[in-house]
């Protein structure tokens, strides 16, 4: 099965929101306070479309999963730097896991980041229950940064978010 990576067209936006919003419940990452509006975030394709890039992974014409890119300096950064580019919410089906689709979302995100001008790294937040995740980051190459760890959820003291960067 070829797997294909490409920018997610709006046709796709609502099927992505399902699969990375399913992801994220399914795997039992929103037992938080603030859950309800991080699944809308979650659902909300078009929005990070609108102020990053998201990419697909398609095969045979069906969509497998997700992720969204985030240059250098986007809105939609949570601790990208000056000269980093930041993966976030990446997402895969749960029947079209194991087949491939997140480290080929992973890989086009680090092969985006090497086309940004003055781009001389890679990061991202992740939860620690996502261990599925964190082999395919550390396959890519990806180092832990616990220096760089970090709460969204301030009010919250178990939602520390772990970190990783891939210098280019």
């Amino acid at each position: 099965m070829d797997i294909v990576i490409r920018r997610a067209v709006p046709g796709e936006y609502e099927t992505l929101g399902e699969i990375t919003a399913q992801a994220y419940l399914g795997d039992g990452l929103l037992d938080f306070g603030a859950a309800d509006s991080y699944l809308g975030e979650l659902r909300d394709v078009a929005g990070r479309a609108a102020a990053s890039d998201v990419l697909v992974a398609v095969a045979d014409g069906v969509v497998l999963g997700g992720v969204t890119f985030v240059p250098a300096g986007g809105p939609m950064a949570d601790i990208a730097g000056a000269g980093e580019a930041e993966i976030r919410m990446l997402a895969v089906a749960r029947e079209a896991r194991g087949r491939g689709a997140g480290e080929a979302l992973v890989r086009a995100c680090v092969e985006r980041a090497r086309a940004v001008e003055g781009c001389v790294r890679v990061v991202l937040s992740t939860q620690r229950a996502m261990r599925s995740a964190h082999r395919i980051y550390e396959r890519a190459g990806f180092v832990r940064t616990p220096e760089r760890d970090w709460n969204p959820l301030p009010e919250l003291d178990d939602i520390t978010l772990l970190t990783y960067e891939l210098t280019l």
